[in-house]
């Protein structure tokens, strides 16, 4: 079975990002959380924060940074996720923030840009 290319540069991204944000300091708790509404690709522990991350590769800039993909749609969709997160890790009174993680591998060897707390909850 072929392995999609794009599913291929995702995981290679998200590979990165996780190498990155430990060397940084998160704990990795999970890769690829799972909802019925989405995925959130990371979902790392900074101290006391709990940390959702979306990453996002691309291989060049056409189509703009990755962090250019996280649109308003994407963030709530992304805070619903959280909240289930949340809700099944009785994670209620700590705190949680939203990262985005942009990489691109258009060099050889990935470039990333680490954006911390990159948008808050719903307005």
């Amino acid at each position: 079975m072929a392995i999609d290319p794009r599913q291929q540069l995702g995981s290679r991204g998200e590979q990165a990002a996780c190498d990155e944000l430990r060397r940084r300091g998160y704990v990795i708790l999970e890769r690829r959380y799972r909802t019925r509404v989405g995925e959130i690709d990371i979902v790392a522990r900074d101290g006391a924060v709990t940390v959702f991350v979306e990453v996002k590769t691309r291989d060049g800039t056409a189509f703009g940074d990755g962090a250019d993909a996280v649109t308003p749609w994407k963030q709530r969709r992304l805070w619903r996720m959280a909240l289930d997160y949340v809700a099944r890790h009785g994670l209620h009174d700590r705190p949680c923030r939203f990262d985005v993680v942009a990489v691109d591998v258009s060099g050889g060897t990935p470039s990333l840009e680490v954006y911390t707390n990159a948008f808050g909850g719903p307005e």
